[in-house]
Parts: C-alpha cells; structure tokens; sequence
C-alpha cells in the first residue's frame, strides 16, 4: 500500500465540483497569489458565500499554468506557524480558481475573458518591475509581454463588448510592491491609450467607470516545500504538484473607493484586512522594515553561506545585524511612533524565525537591485538628510549587494536573477580591480538606482572599503573591520 500511485489533485477526486462565476481575472498564479489572494477569495466563496470564481492569467511566456490545468486547478496550501502565542498547522484544498489561460499561446481565450457579465475585479502581482510602461509595446495586437499591456487590451476589449457600460467597468486591485501601485498601473494604462489611439470614450470610461484601488499585502509564500516536499506528501492521499507552504500571518490593506466593502465581505471573515482611506502609514512600516528586513539582510547571508531567513536570523552575527541596522537606521527614519515600530519590528523578527517556513534567500535575489531600491535607499537617503553622516549598516549592506553581483563566490554561482541589462552590467563593472572604480561606477548608475548615489557624501569612498574587506575577509570580519574603520 505504501508504493500504490496516487491519483492526481482533481476536482471529482476532492468533490468541489461547483462551477462559479467569473467575477476575477488575476495576473500572475505564482506562490504568492495563490498563498495570498486565491486563499482569501476561496475563504470568502466558503464562509462569506461569496461566489467568485477566478480565472488565473499567466503573466510571461515561461510560466505553468498548464500544471494548475492538469489538476483542476486545485492545489493544496499549508498554513503554517504562530498566532497568538498557538502553533497553527493546517492544510486546504484551494477551489476559487476555475480556468487557467496562458495568453501567449491561447489569446483568444485570453480576450475573451472581455465578454464575462459578472466580471467585476482584476488582482495582480508581477513584482516590482511588472507595473512598467514599455515603449516597444507599439501595437494593439498582441499577445503582449506586458502586464500593463495586456490589462489595457482587456479593459478595450471589455469596453468595445458592452458598449461603454457604466456598470462593466471594473475595480483593479494591484498588489505589486510598489507605492501608489495602483494609480501607477493607472497611468500605463493611459499611456497605452495614447499610444495606440484608441477612442477618447474608452479613455473617458477608464477614468469614470474603473476603480483603481492601491494596496499593501503582507505574507511571506515560500511556496513549494522542494526540500522536503515528501513530509508534505505523506499528508495527502493524492498527488499534488502545486501545493503552496505560507505563513499564517496575512495583512491586506486596500484603499477605499466607491464602497469597496460593499462589494468585498472581507469584514465577514477572520482575517487582517483593512478597507481605509490612507493606506501610506501602513505601507511605509511594512515596505521598510519587513521588505526590507528581507532585502538588507539578503546579501551578507549569501555571502556568509546561509540559504534561508530562518538559518540566517538565527546566525549571530546576521541577526544581530538585522535587529541593529532596524532599530538604530531604519525606524528612526520614519517618523512614527516608536513604540509601535517597535512591536512590529519583533512581530517581524518572530515571522522570520518561523520553524515551519523555508523562506530561501535566492528566492528573494530575484530583481534584487529594484527591491534594494524601493525598499533600502529610501531609509539610507533619509538617515543621511536626517543625521548628515552614513548608515554605516545600510552601507555595508548596499556594499554587500554590489560584491553579490560579481556573481560567484569562490567556485560557487551566486544566485542572480534580474534583467539582463543589470546583470550584464555588473559584469561589466567588475571587469575593473580597483574597488574605487567599481563602487564608483555601480553607485553612479541610473539603470540601479534612478539617480547618482556618488553625489551623497562620502558613500562611494566607504562602499569602496567594504567592497576591499568583503573580498579578502569572511563576511562577519569584514564588517567589522568596516565598522571599527569608521567608528
């Protein structure tokens, strides 16, 4: 019995047969969405009767759809860790999702998605670099490789079909990790428009009869337990290729518009979700200390061999770096009140020691450069303008980052993973041996950081000498020796 072949997640098998409508088109069915959003939709259809059925849009050419079709578009989430002071561990099947178009090879499905009556909501998650606006992008016809792209032929396709319909129009709810994520999806929108010539009522009716509703989500989703994917296995009496490990904390905060809630139960449910009018207070906490958390301490763990959050928290040296650069560069950064940075910095530091999640540092590496810049410069521009000297952490940490994209360590591939431009041009960077040289020119580059970090006073000089010490030092000596060079 133990080597009988299970039979693969399908919806006869798990018995939720249930056809829903379709009321969500999402872009992008990747860990996070389906470990975030998928999983509060599905909690509303089951206890707020809400009755959304989503249709999950592969967001580039390279993605697997096709798995999430071949199960029914069934997976199982784990939910694992502490809530309030409880060891949490359970596991469900997620059902909200009812079809899975990948629109480079199925457009016309992709299109006709246009044509839904009860259409009513678009959620996406695209990383940081997929709210963008490309210029290549010249024609109507796609399929287009950008998300902003695809959404505008959508909304066109949509507004065409219903004729201009007040009532067709939709709410799109981003939950991209940037800031004003949705107004900004909103501009590229129009820009698109513009580029393409359509119809000035088209125009008239994004402005008028869609919502853009910015957002702030908050939940780590490694996602597929590849390391000890057989423990998880054992649990199920089925074959599951897609199944998600997630934390238990969730923290959704949207921004109101045209009653929301009214729309959206999410009052119904035991969640941590918030429908407010100013989402920026929470967005900055978050951005800045749990991203960002993530980002600083992503490349000196790297560098020092440690693979996942948890082994790095954990680590002397990392974790007391990771508590220190927070609580004396960060939060004093952010004009709010301390006591509450201060509760949610260690809720945060709990969160990373979860036992339960395999939070992969390489996993986090993708497009580091834009995460660093979102998430870390603001504090290290702020602390400087605020204190007139350097974060010397921050510094360090931003040194860290330049030496990660030399691209090996000793004889082992590091784990790059951003656009090609960045990586060649690194590589390009590093062709040079005087570390002057190379932090000079790695901060002076606008493709990285959207302006000239050598302009702030005595950055490029101390990356330059952290740059020196990581590269003849282990990590935790090379900080140091930094630090006592500056003290």
């Amino acid at each position: 019995m133990e080597n009988q072949i299970k039979q693969k997640l399908n919806r006869e098998l798990h018995g939720s047969q249930e056809k829903l409508p379709i009321k969500i088109v999402q872009f992008g069915g990747g860990n996070f969405m389906r470990g975030f959003t998928d999983y509060v939709i599905d909690k509303l259809n089951k206890e707020a009767g809400f009755k959304a059925g989503i249709v999950n849009v592969q967001p580039t050419a390279g993605g697997s759809v096709h798995k999430l079709e071949e199960q029914d578009n069934l997976y199982t989430l784990f939910s694992r860790g502490i809530k309030k002071g409880e060891i949490i561990d359970t596991k469900q099947v997620i059902s909200a999702i009812q079809k899975s178009i990948n629109p480079y090879t199925n457009y016309d499905k992709f299109l006709a998605l246009a044509e839904e009556e009860e259409l009513e909501f678009i959620f996406s998650n695209t990383t940081e670099t997929g709210i963008a606006y490309d210029e290549s992008e010249k024609n109507y016809v796609g399929p287009h490789k950008n998300f902003p792209a695809k959404l505008t032929v959508l909304l066109h396709e949509r507004f065409k079909h219903f004729n201009g319909a007040e009532d067709k129009g939709l709410r799109i709810i981003p939950c991209e990790l940037i800031e004003d994520n949705a107004l900004a999806l909103k501009e590229i929108i129009l820009k698109y428009a513009q580029l393409w010539n359509l119809d000035d009522n088209f125009v008239q009716w994004i402005e008028q009869s869609n919502y853009f509703h910015n957002t702030l989500v908050d939940r780590i989703v490694p996602g597929y337990p590849k390391d000890d994917a057989g423990s998880y296995e054992d649990q199920l009496n089925y074959e599951d290729q897609m199944m998600v490990v997630s934390e238990v904390f969730l923290f959704f905060v949207i921004q109101d518009a045209a009653n929301l809630k009214e729309r959206i139960p999410f009052d119904t449910i035991d969640e941590q979700i918030l429908v407010v009018d100013d989402i920026q207070p929470y967005r900055l906490r978050k951005v800045r200390i749990l991203n960002g958390g993530h980002t600083l301490m992503l490349a000196p763990a790297i560098l020092s061999g440690k693979e996942t959050v948890k082994e790095s928290i954990d680590d002397q040296f990392l974790g007391k770096f990771l508590s220190e650069t927070i609580f004396n560069e960060i939060n004093p950064t952010l004009g709010l009140d301390e006591s509450e940075l201060k509760y949610f910095a260690e809720e945060v530091f709990d969160r990373f020691r979860n036992p339960f999640i395999k939070h992969y540092q390489a996993s986090i590496a993708l497009y580091f450069v834009s995460k660093f810049k979102v998430r870390i410069l603001p504090s290290l521009l702020k602390y400087v303008e605020i204190n007139h000297k350097l974060p010397l952490n921050l510094t360090f940490s931003l040194a860290s980052l330049i030496r990660f994209y030399q691209g090996n360590l000793g004889e082992k591939a590091l784990p790059l993973n951003d656009e090609e431009a960045i990586v060649n041009r690194f590589k390009e960077i590093w062709g040079n041996e005087d570390y002057e040289k190379v932090a000079e020119l790695a901060l002076s580059e606008t493709i990285f950081w959207d302006t000239d970090l050598t302009k702030v006073n005595g950055l490029k000089s101390a990356v330059a000498k952290a740059l020196w010490e990581i590269n003849h030092n282990d990590i935790e000596t090379a900080y140091h020796n930094f630090i006592q060079f500056y003290s």
